[in-house]
């Protein structure tokens, strides 16, 4: 002990003779006092003593060095404030960082806590990562570091999770106020139990949780890698931009959030935070339901099948916080009674701290059996896992805090009894055949269009004689109908009952129908996609989630088309004017007058007349008249950037050089800010990795080589699966050569020239 305080009565001595300054290390016979500060080598990050706010309590502290309004990234004394202005920061004899304040040299007011061995001695240092090491000299080995002992700020590089060989747990924790850095009641740490999960705390209650593991590798401005191991179980994000500063910050509110910086911006920008509404609080419907991030003035909370709510009268008043019971109606036991799993699709998995995983192999069937062997087996999921592995998780709790999501979602199997599991078959029987006639429409519409056609072919010149024409559809039962009855059902082709051109004639509305010369189509009521998307009103009922649904249902439409159907189709005219929106907004592909089927192996196809819309013909079937399955992959990936972004793609998005909107996007690919071309109706209400996800898939759509592009299988599964995407290159028709008669359709074959709005092609090489 005497030896101590000789050693800090030297230290002392020497203070105005080997203070360090300007320097990215502190030796052993330097110190740090008021005034000093260590520099990291880039000059990005300073360590000195600090006051927060219009306090006028010291602090130890590491802060932005660069950047005009102090930014602190991390405080040694927090909860041990100096008062005055006498604290000094040296490496004692025993290779230890301290700190004492207030001349008192009894009792550091901070430590490292760490000693090495005898004859050794260490230097401390502050990296351009904002960390702070403390390294022994002779060995190189970093004996402690700032960026295990984490206060509110997580930096790029700085881990978040365990590390039980060196029995750490990096966590975060909030000041307790802007002017108090002191440990507040808010901390971010992962639970490791059952499926690891992150949550935030206040104090010991969990208020916000992520998704549980495995996570999927984040990709965008910053890449998070998630690593789950029996010793590790941790998080690290790094920033794959140089040019961009990155902060995340759990705030003294308990909002968790991620902050960016370029020089240019000259200010902190808001890159997301947690939580944004109320649905995202932890457990906000209670057990066994779910909740829907639906928009404001909705109650979002639905039971999970064979439940009901456990306080009806609250659960009316919008307070679903007591959460769902099994249904009372059903007596029968839930177990080893004919029950089985209903799929819950498309949501965050239930809180998983008891959950275990059965198998890294285990297939769907063995899954489900293992579950339903253990009664008290509530739910399973089969769970996608780095490295080509599944996992089988399931619950043996209750089950908490499912909430639907379009990305990094999975389906939930949930046990229900012998009841629900028939009502359930039921209901999804019937759904089955009302999607398969959905789907099945296209083809049965392209068959009865070329029926109807050589009906008309023949019945043409019997019209004109003023005899009945009737529709020849092959079966039992044929429908007749007059010409004078038709003329009096459009009153004589009124333009007050036209629907709209097709590509070969007018559409009118006759009696909840349509009619395009002699084939009847269903009466869709919103009619077709563009008059939503491209509408300045109507475009604000297209929230993200609807945009998100119609996307798919156009993918598995054109799936269909392409490969589960007796005949491969290509539709070679996909636009948004050509998906129609059923009443509950579900797309339906239509218009087949330019479809081409092909038969066996068939792949590929050419024609000497090009015919289409401009901004949604590929570049080999626009300049060449080759055409197969990538022309409408390449006209979906237009569709699907038209639909994020709600922008037409044959329009100018810059003016030098003039951009379309596959260019535009594709700029702002290259600076990594596909973010902004986001539809600004959407109010920032949206998912960002499933938007950015979205704009990636529609960039592998466009390329400009034809083997490029993605099957529809492919996109299909990279849209409902949380999946790597490859990154797409650089895509076609980057530039638009001329906005004059935008809807010109030329005929290759004979050269002419023909107006028409519907089926537009504009031969534009680059």
């Amino acid at each position: 002990m005497e030896a101590e305080k000789l050693f800090l009565l030297f230290s002392l001595l020497m203070l105005h003779f080997s203070s360090c300054t300007s320097q990215d290390s502190l030796k052993t016979n330097q110190t740090i006092k008021e005034g000093d500060l260590l520099f990291s080598k880039g000059n990005i990050f300073a360590l000195g003593f600090f006051s927060p706010g219009s306090s006028t309590n010291r602090y130890l502290g590491i802060w932005y060095h660069n950047i005009p309004e102090q930014t602190v990234v991390w405080v040694a004394n927090r909860n041990d404030p100096i008062i005055g202005s006498s604290g000094f920061l040296f490496i004692n004899q025993y290779g230890n960082l301290v700190l004492y304040g207030n001349d008192d040299l009894k009792l550091p007011v901070w430590s490292a806590n760490v000693s090495v061995e005898e004859n050794d001695t260490c230097v401390a240092q502050l990296l351009d990562s904002g960390n702070f090491l403390l390294i022994r000299k002779r060995s190189r080995k970093i004996v402690w570091q700032s960026f295990d002992y984490p206060t509110n700020i997580l930096l790029p590089g700085m881990k978040l999770g365990l590390d039980r060989k060196l029995g750490i747990d990096r966590f975060l924790t909030s000041w307790r106020s802007a002017e108090d850095p002191g440990i507040g009641d808010f901390s971010v740490r992962i639970n490791p139990n059952g499926s690891p999960q992150f949550f935030v705390y206040n104090g010991t209650k969990p208020i916000i949780r992520s998704r549980p593991w495995p996570w999927r590798n984040q990709m965008g401005l910053y890449k998070c890698t998630f690593v789950n191991e029996p010793d590790e179980k941790y998080c690290v994000c790094t920033v794959l931009d140089d040019s961009y500063l990155l902060r995340s910050i759990l705030d003294h509110s308990g909002h968790v959030k991620a902050l960016t910086r370029r020089e240019s911006d000259g200010q902190w920008k808001e890159y997301w935070k947690s939580p944004q509404f109320q649905w995202d609080y932890y457990g906000h419907c209670g057990a066994y339901s779910t909740c829907e991030l639906a928009n404001l003035n909705e109650f979002g909370c639905a039971c999970l099948p064979g439940f009901e709510p456990k306080y009806p009268l609250e659960w009316s008043a919008r307070d679903g916080s007591g959460g769902c019971v099994r249904k009372r109606l059903h007596t029968s036991s839930v177990c080893q009674h004919g029950e089985g799993f209903v799929k819950v699709e498309n949501v965050i998995l239930p809180e998983s701290s008891a959950a275990a995983w059965v198998d890294m192999s285990k297939s769907l069937a063995d899954c489900e059996v293992q579950c339903k062997r253990n009664c008290s087996c509530s739910a399973y999921a089969i769970i996608a896992i780095p490295g080509n592995k599944y996992g089988c998780l399931t619950w043996y709790n209750e089950l908490e805090d499912i909430t639907y999501a379009g990305s990094e979602s999975h389906d939930l199997y949930v046990r229900v009894d012998a009841y629900e599991l028939a009502d359930t078959t039921r209901k999804s029987n019937n759904f089955r055949e009302k999607t398969m006639l959905a789907i099945l429409a296209p083809s049965i519409a392209l068959l009865l269009f070329l029926i109807s056609l050589s009906s008309y072919l023949r019945l043409k010149k019997r019209a004109k004689e003023g005899t009945e024409l009737q529709a020849n559809s092959n079966s039992t039962e044929s429908e007749c109908f007059k010409l004078s009855t038709i003329m009096a059902a459009t009153n004589n082709c009124s333009p007050a009952n036209e629907l709209g051109q097709g590509g070969f004639g007018s559409v009118y509305k006759v009696d909840l129908v349509k009619w395009i010369f002699l084939l009847n189509y269903e009466y869709l009521p919103n009619k077709s996609l563009d008059s939503f998307l491209f509408h300045e009103s109507r475009r604000l009922l297209l929230d993200w989630r609807k945009r998100f649904v119609i996307i798919v249902g156009i993918a598995r439409g054109i799936l269909y088309l392409h490969q589960d159907s007796r005949l491969r189709i290509i539709h070679r005219d996909l636009k948004c004017s050509n998906i129609l929106l059923d009443a509950e907004m579900n797309p339906k592909i239509s218009d087949f007058g330019m479809a081409k089927k092909f038969e066996g192996n068939q792949t590929e196809d050419r024609t000497r007349r090009v015919v289409g819309t401009y901004g949604y013909m590929s570049p080999e079937y626009a300049v060449l008249g080759n055409f197969s399955v990538k022309s409408d992959v390449f006209s979906f990936g237009v569709m699907l950037l038209e639909i994020v972004s709600g922008k037409k793609n044959n329009r100018f998005y810059q003016q030098d050089p003039p951009l379309t909107l596959i260019g535009y996007v594709w700029e702002l690919w290259r600076e990594d800010k596909a973010l902004e071309i986001v539809d600004p109706s959407l109010n920032e209400l949206y998912h960002p990795r499933e938007a950015l996800k979205c704009i990636q898939i529609g960039l592998l759509c466009v390329q400009e080589d034809a083997s490029d592009r993605p099957s529809m299988l492919a996109v299909v599964f990279m849209l409902s699966n949380e999946t790597e995407i490859p990154s797409p290159k650089q895509p076609a028709f980057l530039f638009r050569k001329s906005e004059n008669n935008p809807d010109i359709a030329l005929d290759v074959e004979d050269g002419q020239c023909s107006l028409n709005e519907v089926t537009i092609t504009e031969i534009a090489c680059r």
